[in-house]
């Protein structure tokens, strides 16, 4: 069951086969735009920009200013964060990753980035302190990437990579489903340390139905079987995890550098929040409210182990309000 803080109906699923091209343009699929490919690793490599505030930071602050907690959010920038959390963001440029780093960025709390590219950082997120933010080359699909000194003093991991579910262009450089949301999953899984206090990964609804219609076109080329496959590979690593599990993606994704675009966007109307259990939601999710719940997922302890289909729907959502995600989580839970 669905919980929300306003009333907003689902729509009903299976779709009959006869809708299957108009709701081909509505599948849901966490899909993020792809990095690009440069295996050589670099640790701890820190960047500044002289051109000053982040564009995906811009994003962030235009959301927050319109959301119900605005006014707490205002009052904390410039507060130095308490916070002890240590957080690893993989896949940080993809368009939910730029807004899960601009909101750690805007909280103030220490981040680390793993990048094919780290150069697209000083583009998106301006010049930092690297006592706050610190970049490091690597890429997931290279286990040989992934050394040990990257996770040295991390406290809680968010991974929210991806590539297109049909062949393009971004699957150039050997960036298909099966190498990025199976293998790349799994080798950074692998490469974890047993301390990591909590690891949110970012899916798909959609995943365990990978056979029924529309699902299964969806499906023609494993994006889902291959996001299913990392899900069951974090589950069965011993590690606290949260997955959460989006639907169709909008809002986004930033990677245009274009500064009218990343300062406009908000999630207009559809600020209200559906959290789901069991791979019941049908819909769209705003990558601003995907992102907001990878953080939020961090902190609620009772998250840890389960797994949440979110979508976005018209009406006021939780903004940055902790206890109104709580609610939500709580209540997927409890219905």
């Amino acid at each position: 069951m669905a919980s929300k803080l306003s009333f907003a109906s689902v729509q009903n699923f299976p779709v009959p086969i006869g809708k299957f091209l108009e709701f081909h343009r509505k599948i849901p699929l966490s899909l993020h735009p792809p990095l690009n490919s440069d295996s050589k690793y670099d640790s701890g490599k820190s960047f500044t920009s002289s051109r000053g505030m982040s564009l995906a930071i811009n994003v962030v602050k235009q959301e927050l200013l319109q959301s119900p907690s605005s006014e707490s959010t205002r009052s904390s920038e410039n507060t130095p964060s308490s916070s002890s959390k240590f957080v690893l963001v993989v896949g940080g440029s993809g368009g939910v990753g730029q807004l899960v780093v601009a909101s750690l960025l805007n909280r103030k709390i220490k981040s680390r980035l793993l990048l094919r590219d780290p150069e697209k950082a000083t583009t998106l997120f301006g010049e930092q302190d690297e006592e706050i933010l610190q970049v490091c080359r690597g890429d997931t699909r290279n286990p040989e990437d992934l050394d040990p000194s990257i996770f040295k003093g991390v406290t809680h991991v968010i991974c929210c990579t991806g590539t297109t579910a049909f062949p393009s262009k971004r699957w150039d450089g050997d960036n298909t489903p099966e190498r990025v949301d199976w293998e790349g999953v799994r080798n950074l899984v692998s490469s974890l340390p047993s301390s990591v206090k909590r690891v949110v990964l970012v899916s798909s609804i959609g995943v365990t139905k990978s056979s029924e219609l529309p699902w299964s076109i969806m499906n023609l080329f494993g994006v889902l079987k291959y996001k299913k496959m990392g899900e069951e590979f974090l589950r069965e690593s011993g590690l606290p995890f949260t997955i959460i599990r989006p639907g169709r993606l909008t809002d986004g994704p930033y990677t245009s550098y274009d500064l009218n675009t990343l300062l406009k966007a908000t999630a207009g109307q559809r600020r209200a929040v559906l959290i789901g259990q069991g791979d019941k939601l049908v819909g769209e999710a705003s990558r601003i409210v995907v992102a907001e719940a990878c953080i939020q997922a961090l902190d609620i302890e009772f998250t840890e182990g389960n797994v949440y289909e979110i979508n976005s729907v018209e009406g006021d959502g939780p903004g940055t309000d902790p206890e109104k995600w709580e609610e939500l989580f709580r209540a997927s839970q409890t219905q």
